[in-house]
């Protein structure tokens, strides 16, 4: 069986040949460093992984470093470098409306990119967003290249416009996430409306995805995540966003996995309730989990795929061989064993060794269904 045949079945939650296994997503840095500049296609086979590609999708993203592609009339984000050190980069950015000035800041490292200042500073800053903020289109085109590039090697995963795929976990970009909780209190009214200014942008953006050839769209985000806020806190401020998002996925003919790192305890049945088909990435408490892979399986059963499971950190990089292949089978016996399950690393990793992913990747095959 073709990797992607493998993958498709789990997320149709059916069985496949064996217990599918891939990583969440491969960074620049450990591509770089440990792979000897590999594209994250070639990693994967080479470490004998069932791909998972995420298309290098630009939709707004403050990471990136062409701010000025996604520029308007009407929104005009100029950036400026005001320290260029290799593990401290900080750029500022000063994002021109005819109704006013935002700003905002990130910071870079070798490994990753952060805000480090927030766009939002006053209440009526979102109505900037809302009416300036531009929602590119997509590439259907390139997008079938690299469909066809990955082939019968995996999927192809894309995501939704924004800073995040999430409107929460957007917001949480936008704003400072423990004044956003804390707004949840004292102004939800507010926390709705911006919550509806960014669903709306994603709505339209979804609207440019018909055709597009994803197998998979991620949404959701760490913020929405029971580890941060609580149960009520995601029924009220995501879960409706979260089911009118995948409903508009679904209705362009698209699966969509939910993705919540590992803070599932409590809101099983909101993931279940917000119509996505896979949750994701089952990080154990070993590395900030609140439940076990398996207690979580328990509480969902078949009702929706799952991706994820093993402690990147932990498990994948500091562990023996044989201890890898003891946690592949460990989650292959005990959330894996009726399908609907792609056993990945729960999150990025930089300081994996290769040898230690093509354990990984070995294990996971010697988990066959009968």
């Amino acid at each position: 069986m073709k990797s992607k045949e493998r993958m498709l079945l789990a997320i149709n939650r059916e069985k496949p040949d064996r217990l599918p296994v891939t990583v969440h997503q491969w960074q620049q840095y450990h591509l770089d460093v440990y792979m000897n500049g590999m594209t994250d296609l070639e990693a994967c086979i080479h470490c004998g992984l069932d791909a998972q590609i995420q298309y290098p999708l630009e939709v707004g993203q403050f990471w990136l470093n062409d701010f000025a592609r996604f520029n308007t009339k009407q929104w005009q984000d100029n950036a400026r470098v005001v320290c260029n050190e290799p593990n401290n980069k900080i750029i500022e950015h000063e994002v021109a409306t005819p109704d006013g000035i935002l700003t905002y800041k990130v910071a870079v490292n070798a490994q990753t990119t952060w805000v480090s200042e927030y766009m939002i500073k006053k209440d009526e800053d979102i109505y900037l967003i809302k009416k300036y903020m531009p929602v590119p289109g997509i590439d259907l085109k390139n997008i079938a290249q690299v469909y066809d590039k990955v082939g019968d090697h995996g999927i192809l995963r894309g995501t939704v416009w924004g800073d995040q795929a999430g409107c929460w976990q957007h917001a949480a970009c936008l704003f400072d996430i423990t004044e956003l909780i804390m707004a949840t209190f004292e102004k939800p009214e507010w926390i709705h409306e911006l919550m509806n200014i960014l669903l709306d942008k994603k709505l339209q953006f979804i609207e440019t995805m018909k055709g597009a050839k994803f197998d998979l769209i991620e949404t959701g985000g760490g913020s929405s995540s029971s580890t941060l806020i609580s149960p009520d806190l995601h029924e009220e401020f995501c879960l409706p966003y979260d089911r009118k998002m995948h409903d508009a996925l679904h209705a362009n003919g698209f699966k969509t996995s939910y993705h919540t790192c590992g803070g599932t305890f409590g809101i099983e049945e909101h993931i279940i309730n917000n119509h996505t088909d896979v949750s994701e990435t089952l990080a154990p408490p070993s590395v900030g989990g609140n439940q076990e892979p398996w207690v979580f399986k328990q509480k969902v059963g078949n009702r929706i795929a799952l991706i994820g499971g093993i402690d990147q950190h932990n498990t994948l990089t500091t562990e023996t061989h044989e201890q890898i292949r003891v946690k592949v089978h460990e989650l292959f016996e005990k959330v894996g064993y009726d399908g609907g399950l792609i056993c990945s690393a729960s999150d990025h990793f930089f300081e994996t060794p290769a040898e230690n992913i093509v354990a990984f990747a070995n294990a996971a095959k010697e988990c066959i269904y009968k």
